[in-house]
Order: structure tokens, then sequence, then C-alpha cells
């Protein structure tokens, strides 16, 4: 009921939403597929990375990709690319953070910024204006996605009034654990069915790719 409830008024806000920019998170390791970048890999002939900029592109005011190393490897796609600015590898956040500034300098009118996995290839296509309806609904300065029970706090909209703030904790070393942070900030949560399949389902692994392959035939694209 919940979430029928809340879909409903995503429904009703979606001309209402503001523009958003989105940030997709692809500066793992990915140490359990033995390296290398996940979102490159292939499901049904077309790139992860790919199904995500189909889902999110007509969500999102603008698209940045926050990958380390060079940048050269995914020109194909189109997207600016943003490095983490915080040494060491130091997490999703770094991601979020890289996303806020880059929002700063390219969207400097923009009050929030969606970040998103970018391994996750069946990504709600309604996701934006359910993610702002619920932070409507609770005032939160961040809303996360969550799905069977389970929260995503890397696929979550952050006002970009968190921006220095997160820097600081990233510095400081106080910020690195992304689920323990945004609970310190009274986040507002969007709720989706995980069946037929989970839409924040994420590839970690060779076994998960070819769990990819069934949900792809499975949802149609």
């Amino acid at each position: 009921m919940q979430e029928d409830q809340t879909s409903a008024k995503a429904a009703i806000l979606k001309d209402e939403i503001p523009a958003i920019p989105g940030v997709l998170l692809a500066g793992g390791l990915a140490r359990r597929m033995g390296g290398g970048d996940k979102p490159m890999r292939q499901i049904g002939g077309q790139t992860i990375l790919a199904r995500v900029i189909a889902r999110l592109g007509p969500q999102c005011d603008g698209l940045v990709l926050n990958a380390n190393g060079d940048p050269a490897r995914f020109a194909a796609f189109g997207l600016p690319v943003a490095a983490d600015t915080i040494e060491g590898f130091p997490g999703p956040l770094a991601g979020v953070l890289a996303g806020l500034d880059w929002a700063a300098a390219h969207r400097p009118k923009a009050k929030w910024l969606l970040s998103a996995a970018a391994d996750c290839p069946f990504l709600p296509r309604d996701l934006v204006p359910r993610l702002h309806a619920a932070q409507l609904e609770s005032g939160a300065p961040i809303a996360v996605a969550a799905s069977g029970g389970q929260s995503h706090h890397v696929v979550a909209l952050w006002s970009v009034t968190l921006r220095e703030e997160l820097r600081e904790g990233l510095a400081s070393g106080e910020a690195r654990g992304v689920g323990r942070w945004i609970a310190g900030h009274d986040a507002a949560t969007a709720n989706w069915p995980s069946e037929p399949y989970d839409p924040f389902f994420n590839a970690n692994t060779a076994d998960d790719l070819v769990e990819a392959e069934r949900i792809a035939a499975l949802d149609g694209n």
C-alpha cells in the first residue's frame, strides 16, 4: 500500500520535479570479477552502462560518470567523466562528492543530485520522481531507494547543501561507510517491489551476469 501511495504521489508531482543531474558511480575495483570495469560487461548485447544511461538519461538533467583511470575508455558513451578527488578509493561517497562537485560547476542551479550504481542494469524508469516524492513528504536531505526490505544507499537523491560536509567527512576519514553516513541524516526511503525481479539487482560476479541475462529476457530489453 505504501509503495502504491508513493508511486501515485510521484505521478502527480512528475511535472513539478526540478532539474536534477545524475552521477553514475563506476569507481569500484571489481575484484570479484577479476578487475576491470563492471559497467562495460555486456548483457543481452548491450553494455550494463548503456542500459543504465538509457533508463536514467530521460529522468535527469545530464549525467556524469564517476570513474578513475583513463576516461577515454568511456568516450563512446558521450558522458563527462569525473574522477574521485579523495585518494585511496574511499568508496561510493567519494563518487557522490565528485558528482556534487560536477553539478556545482555545470549545473549551478541544481538543488539535488541523483546517484546510482553504474552496474545496475534494471534501474526503475520512475526512480527520480519517486525519490523526489519521498523527499518532499519527509523534508529529509537524502532520499534512498529500497526494495525487498533492503536499502540501496548508493541509489539516492542528495541535497547539494551536503557537499562541503561530505568533503570534510571524507577528508577526515569519518565518512567512509555510505550507509552509516546516510543514517546520520534522517534519510527518507522510497520502496519498490522486488518481484518479478529486483530493479536494483547489480552484477558483482560472473554468476550475476548469467542471472542478468535471465532478467533481461524477462524484462524484454
